[in-house]
């Protein structure tokens, strides 16, 4: 590879020039731009980005936290968030809790160490459970801190997710205007404040319709070891003629199940999930579900972060983004 001192030795101009149009600069004129970009790309010129961020203060990485790398709403997250970066001319360093307190903030640490330039987090499970956020607040300046889908009202900084307790209350009205009656919830993050606003929402429509809440059509899977016989149990005690499920896992679960028990009823119960299309795939029939648009909150999360981060303006307010999530129905 070739150095600035042998790209600018060859085009007989100066090492600044030669990295001033490098990076596009406006007191450079096109045409030793593209004699100078076109040089680098012939030398396989690649920028030294260590040595530039030692000089500017700035690595141009971005540490992302996630909670869990097998859900698929987190990949598709990230993917949003490599684009977005990736666009910018950021690089991203990523690391995963597994829903535990202390990884996240072990990881919180290593990525401090690292020097990258801000922070993505999605709060682990624990963190959020205990309501201890400490770890975060401690070694991180929130200036350099945007907290995408797993939320707590406990730190002050930039936000991205959905309104989840608008789009259930949506989807519920929706399935009660249809002419459904017995509608149930279930969830496996009802500890979760995401858990909990999705059944706000559901409540909310049942009590606007006047429709009583049978405790009995609500259940949280908790216990990874009797979830199958507990859900088996629960589908045959239980007439429903709708589900809305909090989370993934519970819908395909449910639909899978109910399969199994009566194909001719599976067909015929309304179930949704906040899901997406590759997951809807994995039950027959194909489980309708809320899209999340995982991808946009991804790249949302990384351009708030990337624009406080090169600003000249400081402590500009903060904001807490709504990305819109819409319904998909295959009936």
């Amino acid at each position: 590879m070739s150095s600035l001192k042998e790209l600018s030795k060859l085009l007989g101009v100066s090492i600044s020039t030669v990295s001033k149009a490098l990076n596009d600069a406006k007191d450079i004129s096109e045409n030793t731009k593209i004699r100078v970009r076109e040089l680098a790309e012939a030398m396989n010129y690649q920028p030294n980005k260590m040595g530039a961020g030692l000089r500017n203060k700035k690595s141009k990485t971005i540490g992302v936290i996630i909670p869990d790398i097998l859900n698929s709403f987190f990949a598709e997250v990230l993917f949003g968030i490599e684009k977005k970066c990736s666009q910018k001319g950021y690089d991203t360093l990523v690391c995963i809790s597994n829903e535990l307190s202390k990884n996240e903030a072990e990881k919180v640490r290593l990525l401090k160490s690292g020097s990258v330039d801000g922070f993505l987090i999605s709060l682990a499970a624990q963190t959020l459970k205990k309501g201890d956020i400490t770890h975060i607040k401690s070694n991180i300046d929130p200036q350099k801190l945007v907290l995408f889908d797993r939320l707590s009202d406990q730190i002050n900084c930039d936000k991205v997710g959905v309104d989840d307790q608008k789009i259930t209350y949506q989807v519920t009205k929706q399935l009660i205007e249809k002419g459904y009656k017995k509608i149930a919830f279930i969830s496996s993050i009802h500890h979760l404040s995401l858990g909990k606003q999705r059944r706000k929402g559901y409540l909310k429509a049942l009590n606007e319709f006047s429709i009583p809440n049978e405790n009995t059509l609500e259940l949280s899977l908790e216990s990874r070891a009797t979830m199958h016989k507990y859900l088996n149990d629960w589908v045959q005690k239980n007439r429903i003629d709708a589900v809305i499920a909090a989370d993934n896992s519970s819908g395909i679960m449910f639909q899978n199940c109910l399969l199994t028990q009566n194909s001719r009823k599976a067909k015929k119960v309304m179930v949704i999930g906040f899901s997406n299309d590759k997951n809807a795939l994995l039950t027959f029939p194909k489980m309708n579900y809320i899209d999340q648009n995982a991808g946009l909150i991804g790249e949302k999360a990384a351009e708030l972060l990337i624009k406080r981060l090169e600003s000249e303006t400081k402590n500009l307010p903060f904001v807490d983004v709504k990305i819109d999530a819409k319904v998909i129905f295959f009936e």
